[in-house]
């Protein structure tokens, strides 16, 4: 903890939990000395520390990009729940295979057929604790400290939490409207091998990126993947939310013509229920033994229950028209959130117009930084991510997330008229300073 950090946590955080924290720092523990390396960086998610402020009453949360589940059948998921445990209960509350249950790996299969993957085999899908657990098994697998992973700027704050903890040096490549360009990433693993640097892999959100909104354009994506194949660099493709996208068919993943280059991993947290902690990894068949094992060693099994439930609902329900639902929710809701920005936001910002997902990125002029102010939001009754969450780069950031998924859309536009004046403030100083005045 050093005082840079509690400069910027007194921002949002009372001052007795600041000085809970100063007590904390100043009477170091003896256990402290066995922490290893790795565990120093670990660190507390700034979504989390925002997730947890969001929840005061009368605030209106624009920050955390959680599903909304109130169309799910609740009742009838009860007695599925229930039927599960009267009848099969001796499984459903056993160990089970470390893989996950061949049933849902099966079925995986088929959800990853609507999104455009057509021979993905059960045998090289390995279910995970949520997309996040892939991540970690990807980076437990391939990379040792101080190896290279590359990604997007912006990217998932969780992501970047799991590579700084495995101790790699993460490089982060731009993007523009159409995501990741790919004469910039080819310059990047470049210049990075000319240094004698070890590049592992591509963290990459292709469909509706965490936090930007942005989508990688159909064309650039097999550009992508043979930059990093020449290169030797394995793709991870994350694609939580590809089949929410508003219009159309799913773009078609990285990983449908790149069956040996492209680890790909979903979820149903967004598509159906993030508290099962359901996800998983298809991996190449080459590699799938040595990632089987890594995941296995973590959980020893994905819980047998939550797959079995999981796996009622893709044979039981109509998980296809729920989805279709959620398109519609969620555009209605992007759609709100984009006109409120257009009514309320002062001149000399910027936004991404997102065709599917969560979130939409807000650009402020350049020389704002949005961490400070984040307490003024609050402040305002409003509350957002700042836009330094999600890169490494130490660097202040004129950037901020907007998620809309689980706001009703009165509230979308109550939460962007709260914020305006906090933002038009911060523009008024930085023309003030610039001035001289």
């Amino acid at each position: 903890m050093t005082h840079e950090t509690l400069d910027g946590a007194e921002a949002v955080l009372p001052a007795e939990a600041i000085d809970a924290i100063e007590r904390a720092a100043t009477s170091a523990h003896r256990h402290e000395q066995l922490f290893s390396e790795r565990a120093a960086n670990i660190k507390q998610s700034a979504v989390r520390d925002v997730f947890d402020i969001s929840l005061r009453p009368g605030l209106v949360s624009l920050a955390g990009g959680s599903p909304y589940l109130q169309p799910l059948p609740l009742d009838r998921l009860a007695r599925t729940a229930a039927g599960i445990i009267a009848e099969d209960g001796l499984t459903a509350l056993q160990y089970g295979g470390g893989q996950g249950t061949e049933e849902l790996r099966t079925q995986i299969c088929e959800v990853m057929a609507a999104e455009g993957i057509l021979d993905g085999l059960p045998e090289n899908v390995v279910i995970t604790a949520g997309s996040q657990s892939a991540q970690d098994v990807a980076t437990k697998v391939f990379c040792n400290p101080g190896d290279v992973v590359l990604v997007e700027e912006p990217t998932y704050v969780g992501a970047l939490n799991t590579f700084e903890s495995y101790q790699v040096q993460v490089e982060a490549v731009e993007m523009d409207d159409d995501g990741l360009v790919p004469e910039l990433l080819e310059a990047r693993i470049a210049a990075l091998q000319t240094a004698g640097k070890n590049i592992k892999f591509l963290y990459t959100i292709p469909n509706f990126n965490n936090p930007s909104g942005i989508t990688l354009a159909q064309e650039r994506r097999q550009q992508i993947v043979d930059i990093c194949r020449r290169a030797n660099i394995l793709v991870l493709e994350d694609n939580p939310y590809g089949l929410l996208r508003y219009e159309g068919q799913p773009l078609e993943p990285l990983r449908a013509g790149n069956p040996d280059d492209v680890i790909y991993m979903g979820s149903f947290s967004k598509i159906f229920a993030p508290g099962l902690r359901i996800g998983w990894a298809l991996v190449p068949a080459h590699l799938q033994r040595r990632y089987y094992l890594a995941a296995e060693a973590v959980t020893l099994c994905p819980p047998t229950f939550n797959q079995m439930l999981v796996s009622a609902y893709l044979r039981d329900y109509d998980w296809k028209g729920q989805i279709e639902t959620y398109r519609g929710l969620y555009a209605e809701r992007c759609h709100a959130m984009l006109a409120a920005l257009e009514t309320y936001m002062p001149e000399g910002l910027t936004w991404t117009r997102p065709e599917g997902g969560f979130f939409v990125w807000v650009a402020l002029p350049e020389g704002v930084d949005t961490y400070p102010l984040l307490h003024k939001a609050i402040d305002a009754g409003v509350v957002f991510i700042p836009g330094a969450a999600f890169s490494h780069s130490d660097e202040p950031s004129n950037k901020l997330r907007l998620a809309f998924s689980a706001v009703p859309p009165d509230a979308i536009a109550e939460g962007v008229r709260r914020l305006a004046p906090v933002l038009q403030e911060a523009i008024n100083e930085l023309r003030t300073g610039h001035t001289g005045v």
